[in-house]
């Protein structure tokens, strides 16, 4: 594979593993801005190293791992600070998201299928609301509507979404192999 491809091939795993990954390493961080810092030097390292990974293996595993071992080279230049995990808890943590990230990843891939299926207009308002972060009262001026207006069908949206996912989930548990 050529250079380019690759680097193709790192942005798209990487942006679909993100939220995740940024998650994992917030669970081992007390500071969200150390948290941040420890993922942007993942990433680096990651992008550095991308050409030992392996395609087709799991990418998301890949990175809890060089991000795990960021954590600690970060706990080792803090390690004066008063909270300090230690290096047991962490690997405990860390083992923990092992065991549930690809559960998560299948709610998270679940939930996309979900998401997809809503009408246009439920989208929209899901759009406003969390990835452009409008507030009920920006978002109520945009779409022309009332805040409760709003406040109702997000908290319809977010039903519906719960029941497909549960149901997708279920399903998918039941399931033969």
């Amino acid at each position: 594979m050529s250079p380019p491809d690759r680097a193709e091939e790192f942005v798209f795993l990487l942006a679909r593993h993100e939220r995740l990954l940024g998650a994992y390493v917030m669970t081992m961080v007390p500071h969200p801005q150390d948290a941040d810092d420890i993922l942007q030097e993942a990433k680096v390292v990651m992008w550095r190293n991308f050409a030992k990974f392996e395609p087709g293996t799991n990418f998301g595993a890949w990175a809890r791992k060089v991000a795990f071992h960021q954590v600690l080279a970060y706990r080792k230049r803090k390690h004066r600070d008063r909270l300090d995990f230690s290096e047991n808890f962490l690997r405990t943590v860390s083992d923990e998201v092992e065991r549930s990230a690809d559960r998560l990843e299948q709610r998270e891939r679940v939930l996309h299928d979900c998401v997809a299926k809503l009408p246009p207009d439920h989208r929209e308002a899901l759009h406003l609301r969390y990835q452009e972060g409008l507030s009920l009262e920006e978002m109520a001026a945009r779409l022309q509507r009332t805040v409760g207006a709003l406040y109702r069908l997000l908290s319809r949206i977010r039903h519906v979404l719960h029941e497909c996912v549960n149901k997708n989930l279920h399903q998918s548990e039941n399931e033969p192999a």
